[in-house]
């Protein structure tokens, strides 16, 4: 099981630099996706405590 995870984790790697390699651009995007998606989810949450203090 654990080279099975290993076989997974480096063919996610050559994906990954693949991707980045042939399209920068859209790749940025995709990470600026990520980093949109995270900062939303971020302040969700900080909302919610918030909310959940006062």
């Amino acid at each position: 099981m654990a080279q099975a995870k290993k076989i997974a984790m480096y063919l996610l790697i050559v994906f990954v630099l693949y991707t980045i390699i042939t399209s920068p651009d859209r790749a940025g995007e995709l990470v600026q996706i990520g980093f949109d998606g995270i900062s939303t989810a971020a302040k969700g949450v900080g909302d919610f405590m918030s909310r959940l203090v006062n």
